[in-house]
């Protein structure tokens, strides 16, 4: 069983060694998914995972995870723009808590608040068609949410003069 973090101090503490991170934009219909390089530096999107049953779900999470030889996965934890949290945010913990039953692997919660609308954003001024974003953007999304999460990790190296 792993450990739900909420903070990356907690998280840079896990990790040992280079070894991707698996984001997760956790949906109602999907699951974006995207991975860093081994460094943690860079977040790319992956892949869109149509939800269907939990343990379906969860089985490809870890697939991509084992696959990737992942140190852990960063999900977004969709708070509102005013810090409360609503029942996105239960539903999000609630998975959070099944997933971290199946692996050893850390899962840090993120504030991905405004990360879809960032993306969808970018999406627009890349002139991408109405399908095209909605094709892209959970996987976009994850990447946006890993690569905030990788960016504060890269801070607190800089602070810790490593």
């Amino acid at each position: 069983m792993s450990t739900i973090l909420s903070s990356p101090e907690e998280l840079a503490g896990t990790l040992a060694g280079p070894a991707p991170l698996i984001g997760l934009d956790l949906g109602a219909k999907t699951i974006g998914v995207a991975v860093s390089d081994r460094l943690r530096t860079i977040a790319s999107p992956r892949e869109t995972v149509k939800r269907s049953k939990f343990s379906a779900d969860a089985a490809r999470l870890l697939h991509i995870a084992q696959s990737e030889h992942a140190a852990g996965f960063v999900l977004g934890l969709p708070v509102n723009m005013d810090g409360s949290q609503g029942p996105r945010v239960q539903s999000t913990h609630a998975f959070a808590r099944n997933l971290a039953k199946l692996t050893d692997l850390p899962i840090l919660l993120w504030d991905e608040r405004l990360s879809t609308a960032a993306v969808e954003r970018l999406l627009i001024e890349a002139d991408r068609s109405r399908a095209r974003r909605a094709e892209l953007v959970d996987k976009m999304a994850a990447a946006w949410i890993l690569q905030g999460a990788l960016d504060r990790l890269a801070g607190l190296k800089k602070q810790a003069g490593e």
